[in-house]
């Protein structure tokens, strides 16, 4: 048995030039953290004499014989490019449901790679395992999305991302004072507006508006770079907030479907109880709303976004990882 641990995570600044139609343009980056909310894969191998080769439990139960039968598009498709004939049972469950803006599609995708590796007995490094997990949703399955979720997943921590024109990413560690993190993560408050979305839908005329948002993307990259700096003792703290909420008022104008009247209401309530930014996570459309608030008006904002959900979270700092390994007993 094997059980893999992936983290879901929060980007920050930089959402959109992650998308191969910008990068193959220009480079993207983006900076971003994997938290403490995870997904979790586990992986049995079973008996030669079950009844069906795979079983898949997911948010419903398939018993498969072939690999083409199975209906869970990156279950079939990781299976299939490693080539896993044996029975198997795989579940996968997550500390937040997906659809909600925290990369849950990308974090199973990295999670299922990791425990197929570790199942083979195999050694992968971060980067190989992002790579081998964008290139199923990407290139495989053809999902309109960007690279990030699948390295931050990979990565975990906070860390910055570059995207070039010959698809390879530079990864870069936010080196960042201690004191400043912990107050970041005081300081960051998640909503579950209680939506969620379809985020390929978005993303696909986000994808398809790119050549005609080439600057708007690039204004919001400019923000990694200083968050950075903020983080490593350049800079002062309380600029993130307003930082997020000037790229959050560039992405509502990048695609339609990014924002909705719920979501608008709910941010200028928050920003008038005391925040001083956010942004809707993902791809916009539902899911969580993360807003920057000072801790002496948290109560105020909680009190007025009644009854939308708070998620308190904090910074993950492993990336990917098995966490139960047995080797097969029936082999």
């Amino acid at each position: 048995m094997i059980i893999s641990r992936t983290p879901l995570r929060v980007s920050f600044f930089g959402g959109g030039t992650d998308l191969r139609s910008y990068y193959s343009k220009r480079p993207g980056r983006v900076i971003s953290t994997g938290i403490d909310k995870y997904l979790y894969v586990v992986l049995r191998e079973q008996v030669g004499f079950v009844e069906h080769r795979y079983r898949i439990n997911w948010s419903q139960t398939e018993f498969c014989d072939d690999i083409d039968e199975i209906e869970n598009p990156i279950a079939r498709e990781v299976l299939r490019k490693f080539g896993i004939d044996r029975p198997i049972e795989l579940t996968t469950f997550s500390d937040i449901p997906g659809g909600t803006g925290l990369g849950s599609s990308s974090s199973f995708s990295v999670g299922l790679v990791n425990a197929i590796h570790a199942l083979n007995g195999d050694r992968i490094t971060k980067y190989s395992l992002a790579s081998e997990a964008a290139e199923i949703e990407l290139d495989i399955l053809r999902r309109d999305m960007g690279k990030q979720d699948h390295f931050a997943a990979s990565y975990g921590r906070l860390n910055t991302y570059a995207f070039n024109q010959d698809e390879t990413v530079e990864v870069e560690p936010v080196f960042f004072e201690s004191s400043r993190l912990e107050m970041l993560e005081e300081r960051l408050l998640l909503f579950y507006t209680g939506q969620q979305r379809n985020a390929s839908e978005i993303l696909e005329t986000q994808d398809s508006a790119t050549p005609d948002t080439l600057e708007l993307l690039a204004r919001m990259q400019e923000f990694v770079q200083p968050m950075a700096d903020i983080l490593s003792g350049n800079g002062e703290m309380s600029s993130i907030g307003p930082m997020l909420n000037e790229s959050w008022m560039l992405k509502r104008s990048i695609a339609t479907g990014v924002s909705s009247a719920l979501i608008d209401d709910n941010y200028e309530r928050a920003i008038r109880a005391g925040a001083t930014g956010g942004k809707i996570l993902g791809a916009g459309g539902g899911g969580f709303l993360l807003l920057y608030v000072e801790p002496e008006h948290q109560q105020t904002v909680i009190d007025e976004l009644v009854p939308l959900q708070l998620i308190r979270s904090r910074f993950d700092t492993s990336g990917s990882r098995i966490t139960y390994y047995e080797p097969s007993r029936f082999s």
